[in-house]
């Protein structure tokens, strides 16, 4: 499935909405326009197989201990580090996928394949294959209320749809209205949120308003605590 970005039209007016996927072949569904409801909400955290993998992971095992309060993490990029605090007490299953695959190595060498300069402001990552279509090879339900918001800051994962989340997440470097339907996991640091934005300022590769970064950026590892 095709993790991507969706525009309706760049305008004011226009519906906007980031969809993404856990890992497979075929085009993703546009996602849902109301949240969805979350079995992982309830403490339940399950990670069927969904497609095949973009490396070489496993998920989390069943019955191990999830994270809880927050956890700081570290993109190191190609364009500088990038802290984020995870919010493993209101998102645990999202924050123990996340962790998971960092301590797998699963995000190291890997692009930022698409930023967003109208209507939504984002950097999206977390495809080892860099087309957008990569994934773990499992999904997991959203852990979603209804209140999420995206401003400036905002950590969240891409889906194409309920409960299809996989490794795609995106950074939001301005203020967007979203649907509340992506999991919101964490926040940069304003350190962090300024080499996002310092990308986000070069634009597109080729200056449009959904492309490659003209800024490459490349996650060269992920540190935990």
């Amino acid at each position: 499935m095709r993790t991507r970005l969706i525009s309706a039209a760049l305008a004011a007016s226009a519906l906007l909405l980031l969809a993404g996927c856990a890992g497979g072949t075929t085009s993703a569904p546009a996602p849902a326009a109301s949240a969805s409801s979350s079995s992982a909400a309830s403490g339940d955290c399950s990670y069927p197989t969904s497609g095949q993998p973009s490396a070489d992971v496993t998920p989390p095992a069943a019955g191990t201990e999830r994270p809880t309060g927050k956890i700081e993490a570290t993109l190191e990029t190609s364009a500088g580090a990038i802290p984020i605090t995870l919010n493993g007490e209101r998102t645990p299953c999202t924050v123990e996928s996340f962790v998971s695959l960092a301590q797998q190595q699963y995000f190291t060498n890997t692009e930022c394949h698409r930023l967003t300069t109208q209507g939504i402001f984002v950097l999206q990552c977390g495809d080892p294959t860099g087309t957008g279509r990569g994934g773990p090879g499992y999904r997991f339900d959203d852990e979603l209320d209804g209140s999420e918001t995206y401003p400036a800051g905002t950590v969240a994962m891409a889906n194409a749809g309920p409960g299809t989340n996989g490794s795609q997440f995106f950074l939001v470097y301005a203020d967007t209205k979203l649907q509340p339907n992506y999991t919101v996991f964490g926040t940069m640091s304003p350190e962090g949120l300024e080499v996002v934005k310092k990308v986000a300022a070069a634009g597109t590769a080729g200056g449009a308003a959904d492309g490659a970064p003209a800024t490459p950026v490349t996650i060269t590892g992920v540190t935990i605590g």
